[in-house]
């Protein structure tokens, strides 16, 4: 009889020490970067997290071709329109702020489930707002919800990536910018069928039904979150909960790991930093300090120069074409995605072999030349300049693709590992944020007092970007910056 048992345990026993063995977060670490088993669920969760910057992206847009019929249908001043379009901006701001915080401190998956009811709540609040303070204050939650977004959605790409190779964390992350533009077009596709199928009796009706369509992906999101969402199993790890990191291992990434018994009574075990407000401080110390200037700059850089030509594109193509409204829409709509989206594709495809730190500098040299050659050719006056003017569009919206518009985000993520990367990432958006609504601000004032010239001022962007990747050549693709956690050091 016992002839008979021993081999089924020698083979239990083998198939125990076969499985991985999780001793502290740093194992747990160590297994996310070698990569998800074939079948499991960590590809569904990351494009739950890419359907957040959707939702980030269509929100933000959604409004741009309502302002004129909110003002009429509610007689707002100036100020009021004002109010009601910088609204959303201002709660970002503060959800950005914040939200990197709570994103450390509770979980990413608690906040994100948490800003997915804020999108739904807000959007509804939009669609039947009876007056311009609702409204308003409608967006303003709806920012809060886009703010705490981000630091939430960088953290699960990041935290469920392999480290090297294709589909790596950088190329991960980077998938937030033409996921992004594709919210953006997707927006602009939104009112042109609405357009063509409202009657005209009920055109005040169309700001409604599109600021109303956001809580449609978003209660999609909450509908399938139990069976695929998981908290990061790395920032499980780091609150010393090994058992619960090891059941996600399992349930996300198909790796059945086991945990070290006496593990957790390890007294000399690394222990990663807590989440305080305290965490903005280490920002700004050590090594932490070249990073953050550089993703700050980076994401500052990139958002003032993309809002500026972006948000100002339809002005823009409109003067240089002198075409109907329509035309305009669908010739922005053309260029964001044969070139923006496109470069932003390149850019998911390449940095793995390339680098974020190399495409980031190609992509402001493409700008820096774009921009340059805008102001210098002015207001196109033969049908030649107008192709090269809206040749050097096409290229400033590549260029943005390729380098910033994708790598803002990998270069704030990356740059900090698992403790603080909630923390870094807020930091960046709430200034990023900022400078986005001085840029969204100043562009229609200077625009109006400079004509074409405002280029100029435009591509002081790009090139201090060129000038922080100079002065601080650091390169967050293929680096196990959330080593960094364990090594009781702040690294490189």
């Amino acid at each position: 009889m016992s002839v008979s048992i021993a081999p089924d345990r020698a083979s239990t026993r083998a198939a125990a020490d076969a499985r991985p063995v999780i001793r502290s977060a740093a194992d747990v670490s160590s297994l996310v970067n070698r990569g998800a088993a074939v079948g499991s669920d960590a590809r569904i969760v990351v494009a739950i997290a890419l359907g957040g910057i959707f939702l980030d992206a269509y929100d933000l847009g959604a409004l741009a071709f309502g302002v004129k019929d909110i003002a009429r249908e509610f007689s707002l001043t100036p100020t009021g329109t004002g109010f009601v379009a910088s609204a959303i901006t201002f709660g970002a701001i503060i959800g950005a702020f914040f939200g990197g915080y709570l994103t450390d401190k509770v979980g990413r998956y608690r906040v994100f489930m948490a800003d997915m009811f804020f999108f739904v709540v807000a959007a509804i609040a939009c669609a039947l707002a009876p007056n311009a303070w609702v409204l308003g204050g409608a967006r303003f939650v709806m920012g809060l919800g886009v703010g705490i977004d981000l630091p939430v959605a960088m953290a699960f790409l990041a935290e469920f990536s392999r480290l090297q190779g294709r589909g790596n964390k950088a190329a991960r992350v980077a998938m937030w910018c033409p996921t992004w533009y594709a919210a953006i077009s997707i927006s602009y596709l939104l009112v042109l069928s609405l357009y063509s199928v409202l009657p005209a009796h009920n055109a005040g009706w169309l700001w409604r039904l599109i600021l109303g369509f956001g809580a449609v992906p978003a209660i999609a999101i909450i509908a399938i979150r139990s069976r695929y969402m998981s908290e990061s199993p790395v920032w499980a790890a780091n609150q010393g909960d090994l058992a619960n990191a090891a059941a996600i291992l399992k349930r996300s990434y198909g790796i059945d790991a086991r945990v070290e018994p006496d593990a957790l009574a390890a007294s000399n075990a690394p222990k990663a930093r807590r989440a305080t407000f305290a965490n903005y401080g280490a920002l700004l110390r050590g090594v932490y300090l070249r990073r953050t200037v550089l993703a700050t700059v980076i994401a500052i850089a990139s958002s003032f120069a993309y809002n500026a030509v972006a948000f100002g594109l339809p002005v823009i193509i409109s003067s240089f074409l002198a075409q109907s409204m329509l035309t305009t829409i669908l010739a922005s709509l053309a260029l964001n995605l044969c070139f923006a989206f496109a470069g932003g594709l390149f850019a998911v495809r390449t940095v793995p072999k390339f680098g974020a730190w190399n495409l980031t500098v190609v992509g402001y040299a493409f700008q820096l030349v774009a921009l340059v050659g805008l102001a210098v050719v002015g207001k196109p006056a033969t049908g030649a300049q107008v192709v090269i003017a809206i040749a050097l569009l096409a290229a400033f919206l590549l260029g943005q693709g390729i380098g910033p518009g994708s790598h803002s985000m990998t270069f704030a993520s990356l740059s900090y590992p698992t403790s603080l990367r909630g923390v870094g990432v807020g930091f960046n958006q709430t200034l990023m944020r900022a400078s986005s609504t001085v840029s969204l601000f100043l562009f229609p004032v200077l625009s109006a007092a400079l004509g074409t010239k405002v280029f100029w001022i435009i591509a002081v962007a790009p090139l201090a970007g060129l000038i922080a990747l100079f002065a601080v050549r650091w390169e967050p693709s293929g680096y196990d910056v959330d080593a960094e956690d364990f090594a009781g050091q702040n690294a490189k």
